[in-house]
């Protein structure tokens, strides 16, 4: 990790449709420019995340997606309306944001869901990207969505019996997915609070049990975020991100050309190495290192490998 940096530029982005996307810019103005696409979906982007690269080498830019973080409108707000915050919203966004700040192409780097919406925006517009860095891959399929909502119940009963008693007993043996999402957009506060500590308490119980994991993971942040993560996380998921099932593995030749480098833990619990390795089969410009001793919330072994490959296309670029 490099020092901490503050941005020495930042702003609003109108997209047009109602929404003002918050972005910052901090390391060199003449550096390589390279974009964090954060987690989540909802989790906004972190003055932490700036820090995995050399100020000095690299034009470090950052946004917050589509009502989260410092974007407006708020998704902890029950009014704000969440009909154009979807995945191709979100691509068409990094274009605009592209576009503005004056950028040819970029390295993207970003995990978990920002690894889904790094490769949803490669695929559509390779010639923009100059390399990609993915920590913790994850493509949302439908198979990855059930088994962190679901499959991985099978470690975790009594918890995830807890996550299916959260919504309403006609609903538990359906899409709980969808169900919490109609919690999340329910007009008493008090039901949307109640849905969302429940589903934090169930992905603070999957990261928990990991190696290196902690016990509040996800509900440890202000209740206006938490609710904002909660209700857009259910938002996606419950629509499969609108992704055709495996779209994006199955374009992944559309990579070509692209160098890339997959750090994926082997003891992640709530995103298994599969999907990583079925990656890297299908994109040959792709280097995956595995990290035997992390989960999905990574560990100093991960960091550094992150941090080397930053590193390594900086040098590569001359710079």
């Amino acid at each position: 990790m490099h020092p901490a940096i503050e941005p020495y530029d930042h702003g609003y982005m109108d997209t047009g449709d109602g929404h003002l996307v918050y972005w910052e810019v901090c390391g060199n103005p003449e550096g390589k420019p390279a974009l964090v696409v954060h987690g989540g979906p909802g989790s906004g982007c972190r003055p932490g995340q700036r820090r995995a690269f050399d100020p000095a080498r690299y034009r470090i830019i950052l946004f917050d997606q589509r009502n989260c973080g410092r974007s407006l409108p708020h998704a902890s707000d029950p009014a704000a309306d969440l009909s154009t915050n979807t995945t191709h919203h979100l691509i068409a966004d990094m274009e605009r944001l592209r576009e503005r700040l004056g950028v040819e192409r970029w390295l993207l780097h970003g995990g978990s869901w920002g690894s889904t919406l790094i490769l949803a925006y490669a695929e559509a517009h390779p010639e923009r990207v100059s390399e990609i860095v993915i920590a913790g891959v994850t493509m949302t399929r439908g198979s990855e969505i059930d088994w962190l909502y679901r499959g991985v119940g099978r470690f975790l009963p009594e918890q995830w019996q807890r996550f299916r008693s959260g919504v309403p007993e006609d609903r538990r043996d359906g899409d709980l997915l969808a169900a919490y999402a109609r919690l999340m957009s329910d007009p008493d506060p008090g039901v949307r609070a109640r849905a969302a500590h429940e589903w934090v308490t169930w992905e603070d119980a999957v990261i928990a049990h990991e190696v290196n994991g902690k016990p509040d993971a996800y509900s440890d942040r202000p209740s206006d975020a938490l609710q904002a993560f909660v209700r857009i996380c259910t938002h996606y998921f419950s629509n499969a991100a609108w992704l055709e099932e495996g779209v994006l593995l199955r374009d992944a030749h559309k990579l070509a050309g692209i160098p890339g480098v997959l750090v994926h833990g082997r003891l992640d619990l709530g995103g298994p190495l599969e999907t990583a390795w079925q990656l890297a089969q299908a994109w040959p410009d792709a280097r995956l290192v595995v990290v035997d001793d992390a989960g999905h919330t990574g560990s100093a072994a991960m960091r550094r490998e992150i941090g080397a490959a930053l590193d390594g296309f900086a040098s590569a670029a001359g710079g």
